[in-house]
């Protein structure tokens, strides 16, 4: 980690560190909450530790973004911490972690290995806020680069974690990670979130929709569909009473409370 300030002044507006900055200033800021969903106060460690003109963000916020970032974090946040109570010497690997400070607001506990993996630029960036430490780790690759893997041990349960990503990857791209990381480990859970096919044709930033659980099933027989939730399921921790208002009705409509959902897997 760098001592004193990360310069992020030449950050571009709409650029991929641009938009890992905008989920890092949104947990952020909903942590600071006197009755935060998330508690993210690592994501406010390491924003103070960034020089960048976060008011330029104010924008993001009027429209409460910071709950929708929160509440998808949290499901994941809540499966985790059940899948790591029941295996305490596990291996976690964060796919596409961004700025993501999921690996220090966990309570995690001490027999735990956490990797963290993003593309080589995006980790630079994160060596610069974040510290490496024996049980901690960052990997600089693709995820669709299948070398990375053999850096992981395999000798222990696996969560692998993957918000945010899947559905920018094609459809044979998933399906190839999803059999390596089941052929590499002998037992663990996936969890991710998806979005369904008819959403991938329509926001053309998307390039994979998943049906439902069960067609991961088809594709690899290891993997065992669990569950699923709505991004909107811990909509009643909101704590402002107009918002929440609007998050039970989005949640109400079956087109919106399906839309994104997250999936969990055990292997």
């Amino acid at each position: 980690m760098t001592e004193g300030k990360v310069d992020f002044t030449g950050v571009k507006w709409g650029s991929v560190e641009w938009t890992m900055l905008c989920t890092l200033y949104l947990r952020a800021y909903e942590s600071r909450s006197n009755h935060s969903i998330l508690g993210d106060h690592a994501a406010a460690e390491a924003m103070d530790r960034i020089d960048y003109d976060f008011d330029r963000m104010k924008s993001l916020r009027p429209s409460s973004n910071q709950f929708l970032v929160a509440l998808r974090a949290k499901q994941l946040d809540v499966w985790a911490t059940d899948f790591l109570a029941r295996h305490p010497d596990a291996i976690v690997l964060h796919l596409g972690c961004g700025l993501d400070s999921r690996a220090f607001r966990l309570d995690l506990p001490a027999g735990v290995d956490w990797f963290d993996v993003d593309v080589p630029t995006v980790v630079e960036l994160r060596r610069q806020v974040y510290s490496e430490h024996d049980r901690y780790q960052m990997i600089g690759s693709s995820v669709t680069d299948p070398e990375w893997l053999d850096r992981i041990p395999a000798d222990r349960p696996v969560l692998v974690v993957a918000e945010g990503l899947l559905p920018y990857l094609t459809e044979n791209e998933v399906r190839q990670l999803l059999q390596r990381l089941t052929d590499r480990f002998p037992t663990g859970e996936l969890m991710f979130d998806g979005i369904p096919p008819w959403g991938a044709k329509v926001m053309k930033i998307f390039r994979w929709g998943i049906r439902d659980g069960h067609q991961l099933e088809q594709w690899n027989p290891r993997l065992r569909f669990l569950e699923k939730a709505s991004i909107f399921s811990h909509f009643a921790e909101i704590p402002a009473r107009g918002i929440r208002a609007v998050y039970r009705l989005t949640n109400a409509i079956p087109a919106c409370r399906n839309f994104s959902r997250m999936y969990r897997f055990g292997f």
